[in-house]
């Protein structure tokens, strides 16, 4: 399949015949996808745990590190399988029981493409309207929103083979505009920090930076590497996969911390408007190539994210090509655009704070994905057609009594500012709880993680001794 011809293929297991590429190539799309600002804003929220400059970045280090690596042991499924991510939960959850958590999958890529997209004509718009004055902000922003829509859709209808020259370009692209960037704000860094939280918040650093990275794309893992040939070496797929998608954010999440240290009224107008807050402190011949930064970056990651939704749209029985899946998803996305920009004032808040309880879910189906896959599936090597297909057996119930439950007490341990979700979640914390670190820390992502995999471990257990 060449760059400029529209990917045919939906869910279906990728022919051997088609199979190209080598692990190494993962590194683009997952870097490209992670590099936006958001990053910058990240340093300053792990901060916020009341961390200091070598706290705040060791933490978040481990748990940028350790939540891709669960993206990267779930894109070896896919390049042993050649079949995506959402349609091979099929085999841990039932045909029809998979349906929920990718229905919540296929929630949470559109949620954040519409986000980022948002984001990418915010941040433009007011660069924009800097360089010049003239234009009216609305007309600024709407133009900045088209082409931000009419980019992401139109490399996610071509596909894979688009999409990974598309991410490996706009990563060169951003490390040197990031790294020229950098070197100007660089007179506003400094290290004046000090830990006043305790010991035990480094923990909640490194779940609180799981939350903020990788856990939000296990749903994604195995749809980029199922092109890589089926002879490629796990540990490779999944270095590559963790290396590219953690290893940028870091640099980015280091001068959030040091960006905290120097200059702490910057860093909190950044963590609320990332894009803008610091263009303000950027010369004006610089802010063409920021604004392209900036835009890029949401971009990459709305890319990524609106190629695995139309994925996820199929997985759910949709009977439709898959770049007419991508087109539906980009109609979503416009309309989510336009309301968040140009109709709601309020909204944009209380839908992340939605995704953030998808988060939880997700947390929860990974565990019981990975379990199946190495514990039932030989490492990804023995997916039975079978399962992944209509006349697969309705439901597993193993995996789907094991991602409720996680899931419910998940949800029960995080905390929402949103008053709007405030009562739906946190449940099973007292008050005390709720107002603390342990409540900010998000440590029930974590908690769905570990108990989803422990249950359906102990299921499968009961019911292999019984044959």
């Amino acid at each position: 399949m060449t760059t400029t011809a529209v990917e045919q293929n939906g869910i279906n297991a990728v022919p051997e015949s088609e199979r190209r590429g080598k692990p190494s190539d993962l590194f683009w799309p997952w870097a490209g996808s992670n590099l936006s600002l958001f990053g910058v804003a990240f340093g300053v929220y792990v901060v916020g745990l009341g961390l200091g400059v070598f706290p705040a970045i060791v933490t978040g280090a481990i748990g940028y590190a350790l939540s891709f690596a669960l993206v990267g042991l779930v894109a070896i499924a896919g390049a042993r399988s050649g079949v995506p991510t959402m349609t091979l939960g099929r085999a841990a959850f039932g045909y029809q029981g998979n349906k929920l958590p990718t229905l919540l999958s296929y929630v949470s890529n559109v949620g954040w493409e519409t986000v980022l997209v948002t984001l990418a004509a915010q941040g433009g718009a007011a660069i924009l309207t800097r360089l010049a004055p003239g234009i009216p902000a609305t007309t600024a922003t709407a133009a900045c929103f088209a082409v931000a829509a009419l980019v992401t859709i139109a490399v996610g209808v071509y596909g894979h083979a688009m999409i990974m020259v598309v991410q490996r370009y706009l990563t060169y692209a951003f490390i040197v505009l990031t790294v020229v960037y950098m070197i100007l704000m660089a007179p506003r860094l400094g290290t004046s920090l000090e830990t006043t939280a305790g010991p035990g918040v480094w923990v909640g650093g490194v779940i609180f930076a799981m939350t903020l990275l990788g856990l939000g794309w296990v749903n994604c893992g195995a749809d980029y590497s199922r092109y890589l040939p089926s002879s490629s070496r796990p540990s490779r797929v999944a270095t590559w996969t963790a290396l590219g998608g953690a290893v940028p954010p870091m640099v980015l999440l280091v001068f959030g911390v040091l960006l905290t240290g120097g200059d702490p009224a910057l860093a909190e107008a950044a963590a609320a408007d990332p894009v803008g807050a610091l263009a303000s402190a950027l010369p004006t011949w610089f802010l063409l190539a920021y604004l392209l930064t900036a835009i890029g970056g949401f971009l990459a990651g709305a890319i990524m994210d609106i190629y695995s939704s139309g994925l996820s749209m199929l997985a759910l029985g949709v009977p439709i090509k898959r770049h007419y899946a991508v087109l539906v998803d980009g109609l979503l996305m416009v309309l989510g655009g336009y309301y968040l920009l140009f109709v709601s004032t309020s909204f944009l808040a209380t839908f992340q704070a939605f995704l953030a309880i998808i988060g939880v879910v997700m947390a929860a189906w990974v565990a019981v994905f990975l379990v199946d896959m190495w514990r039932l599936r030989g490492g990804g090597r023995s997916y039975e057609e079978r399962l992944l297909r209509p006349g697969a057996p309705a439901v597993n119930w193993p995996g789907l009594v094991s991602l409720v439950t996680a899931s419910v007490v998940g949800i029960g341990l995080i905390a929402s500012a949103d008053p709007n979700l405030a009562d739906v979640v946190g449940f099973l914390m007292t008050d005390e709880l709720k107002s603390g670190t342990f409540a900010s820390a998000n440590i029930g992502v974590v908690v769905a993680l570990v108990l989803a995999g422990v249950l359906y471990f102990a299921f499968t257990s009961v019911a292999s001794r019984r044959r």
